[in-house]
């Protein structure tokens, strides 16, 4: 794993109405880009959550291993070129996970610090790893923007790492609400029928 970028924190934005509604979720990417030559392809990745090192790291490790959805980090991941391994990785988690105060925050909903990371990954994974489906425009360009504009303040199971995925997963590809969708079918061990395998994104 190699360089890690941070975006920086930004404020909560208007409601794609036009109301100025305080949002969670950044409004979809504008300009027209120029189409890549080849589709990115589009993956959703878990790993386990981090914790304190002792008891607490031992229950995520375990969560992890009896395939506990809610006890999960969830990222997505991007292969720009399928000529080569190497995958852009987006997550967003707190800013310093192993903190006590980070998993006290778990308990009692506390909004807490978080960030944006974008990172290297010589190759997709090989569990654990779905692909979501593809998008035909820039799509690095399009999660830079997206990331760039993601609220950073965390609270856990309202404003977490799962939804960043769902709603970076939906700006690249169209595919509403991912996690639900692999959570229906990961009992099969396979992703599910996507029903947009291909669209171009704008920045």
């Amino acid at each position: 794993m190699s360089s890690t970028d941070a975006f920086p924190p930004t404020t909560a934005v208007g409601c794609a109405c036009g109301h100025g509604r305080r949002s969670r979720r950044p409004s979809a990417p504008s300009n027209m880009a120029t189409p890549a030559a080849t589709p990115t392809a589009v993956y959703v990745a878990a790993v386990p959550l981090r914790a304190p090192k002792g008891p607490a790291q031992a229950v995520m490790s375990a969560a992890y291993s009896l395939r506990v959805w809610e006890l999960q980090h969830f990222m997505v991941l991007l292969r720009p070129d399928p000529a080569r391994p190497q995958a852009l990785v987006y997550d967003f988690l707190p800013r310093d996970p192993e903190d006590a105060l980070a998993a006290l925050a778990v308990l009692t909903r506390r909004e807490i610090p978080g960030v944006v990371r974008r990172r290297t990954l010589r190759r997709v994974p090989a569990t654990r790893c779905w692909l979501v489906g593809r998008c035909g425009g820039d799509a690095v360009g399009a999660a830079d923007v997206f990331s760039a504009r993601w609220p950073t303040g965390l609270v856990v199971g309202e404003h977490d790492c799962r939804d960043y995925t769902n709603g970076l997963v939906e700006a690249l590809t169209g595919e509403e609400r991912v996690l639900e969708t692999l959570r229906s079918g990961a009992t099969g061990g396979a992703a599910p029928p996507w029903r947009r395998l291909l669209i171009h994104v704008t920045i």
